[in-house]
Order: structure tokens, then sequence, then C-alpha cells
């Protein structure tokens, strides 16, 4: 699949376009954060949901139905990832007691600094795979690891977060002196003569190493859907950049849907055994389109029906 420099170029256009019109509604004649109700963060979530699936479109009609099947697995994948990011995201800003118009600007910036980093490790993780064949052995294998933690082990998982959080003796407080007081929006400020953290950073600093644990999760997944550079790219930018509407959308009511991470853990399983079997059995992209969609709309049934007692995470996202 041949891209030329100028859809790379396209892509760039549509993304920042969306981005510049994202941000500019969020913001006040003052240039101060405006508050994001349900409805905005439903509106903004659609609408890049939106954007998203229009640009599976211009990729169906310049490289035809196949690349316009795998982008769209690979984006629902990335996205239906994406909910887990938002269960580690409400318990940080719950630790920290980030109120909700600074839980926007750590998102925002949080977001931004991932899209250098998903583009470097997928760079890393494509020359690696093409070069090495052999490495999608231990490929499969962290896709696996990440499914098991995704269904057994959130309960050490809030534990590090919990303790990552902890901003007196949170390995940050190593690195930087930290004030436990917010500034406003500063993420840091020169107090006594030198530079102090506030917890707006140790927040972003946090957010920042789990979207590393994540990526190292996600990356190979996708690279289990498609290998093709643009696809996997463009599917990861469209899943993060909706990530923040789709975190005030879901930040209430994503601790009812118990059963979401079993289904994501499921579909981990299958994108496992299918990197790990990909020399034997090639299964085509629309099988695999059919397990994602079919693993979340079981899993979200089954959370409507059994719903349990409420899940492990939860957040003040309506107060400081």
């Amino acid at each position: 699949m041949q891209v030329s420099t100028w859809v790379w170029g396209l892509f760039a256009v549509i993304v920042l376009a969306a981005l510049a019109i994202d941000l500019g509604l969020l913001r006040t004649s003052r240039g101060e954060d405006r508050e994001l109700t349900l409805r905005s963060a439903a509106i903004r979530s659609a609408a890049w949901i939106a954007t998203s699936l229009l640009f599976g479109f211009v990729v169906m009609g310049l490289y035809g139905p196949h690349a316009a099947i795998t982008y769209l697995t690979a984006y629902l994948l990335e996205k239906s990832l994406s909910v887990d990011n938002i269960f580690v995201f409400l318990l940080i800003f719950s630790e920290l007691r980030i109120p909700p118009v600074q839980q926007r600007r750590v998102l925002l910036w949080g977001v931004l600094s991932a899209l250098v980093l998903r583009a470097l490790l997928i760079g890393a993780g494509l020359f690696v795979i093409n070069r090495f064949h052999w490495v999608v052995y231990p490929f499969a294998a962290l896709i696996i690891f990440a499914a098991v933690r995704l269904l057994w082990g959130g309960q050490k998982e809030r534990q590090v977060v919990v303790a990552a959080c902890s901003i007196c003796s949170t390995w940050v407080a190593r690195v930087i002196p930290i004030t436990p007081v917010f500034h406003g929006s500063k993420f840091w400020l020169r107090q006594g003569g030198r530079i102090v953290a506030t917890p707006l950073l140790v927040a972003l600093i946090i957010v920042e190493t789990t979207d590393v644990v994540f990526a190292l999760d996600s990356v190979p997944a996708v690279l289990a859907v498609t290998r093709e550079p643009f696809l996997v790219y463009t599917s990861n930018i469209f899943a993060m950049l909706g990530l923040r509407a789709l975190y005030f959308l879901l930040a209430g009511i994503v601790e009812r849907f118990r059963h979401i991470r079993v289904g994501l853990g499921g579909i981990l399983i299958f994108l496992g055994a299918k990197l790990l079997l990909g020399d034997i059995v090639e299964l085509p992209n629309w099988v695999s389109l059919a397990v994602i969609a079919v693993s979340i709309s079981l899993s979200v049934v089954a959370s409507l029906i059994w719903p349990g007692r409420s899940a492990q995470y939860s957040a003040k996202t309506s107060s400081g």
C-alpha cells in the first residue's frame, strides 16, 4: 500500500483543523477554559467519531474497501482499548483531587504528547516486526499479558496508581520538589528560589507514564490487525484525539460497565492468538472487526443486565 505525501498532508490538515475547532469551542472570549457539560462532551465525542468514520470513506475512496475495513477494525480496536485508559484516568484524578476544568488541561497535554509517543512506538514496532519476524512471538505474549492484566490485575493496577498519586511519597517527588497546593492552571512555579511542581504536573506525568504502558499493549494489538503504517497511525490518532471528550462523557457512568474489561480482555486474547498463529491461519480483517464489535457489545449488554456492585474505579469529577 503506497501512500503519497499529499495523503499524509490531508490527514494532518483534517486532524489540525478538527483539533483547532475542538479547542476553540472550549475557550471563552477571554481565553479561559470553559466548563464542559455532559451535552457538550456528547456532541464533541460524536463529532470526533463522525470525523474518524468519514476519514474511513476517504481511505476507501483512495485505497479500496479492504483498506477501509482494515482502518475501521484498527480504529474500533483502539477506541475500545481507550475505555481502559478512562478507568485509570478516573482513579488518577480522584486520588489527586484534580478539578474538572484542570482535568481537561492535563488530558490535553497528555494527548498531544501521546501523539508523538505513539508515532515513535509504532515506527519502532513496525521496524522491528518487519526486520525480525520472530518478534511476533514476544509481541503476542505482550498482548496476552495485557489481557491477563485486564481480566485479573485490576486490584493490583489500582494499588500501583494510588501509590504513584501519593503527593509526598510518589517517585516524582524524588526528581522535583512538589507542593500539594494548586496554583490555578500552573504545572510548576518558582517558590523560594527553586522550581516546584504542582499536583497538575504530577497528574500529567502519571497520565503520560500510564499511556506508555497502554501503548505497549495497544501497539502490538493493532499490529495484529495490520502492518500498514498509514492505517496503524491514523486509526491510533483518531481514537486518541476523541479521548478527552469520551472521558468526560463516560466519567460518571463508566464504572457501571463492570464487564467491559472482560470484553477487552477477550479481544486481546483473540488478537494475541491471531498474531501468534499468523503463519498458519490467516484471518480476514472483517473477522477481527466482527470479534471486536461482538465482544464490546456483549460486555456492555452484560453490564446492563448484571450490574453487580460498583466498579473499583470512581472519580470526583464534579468537585475539586
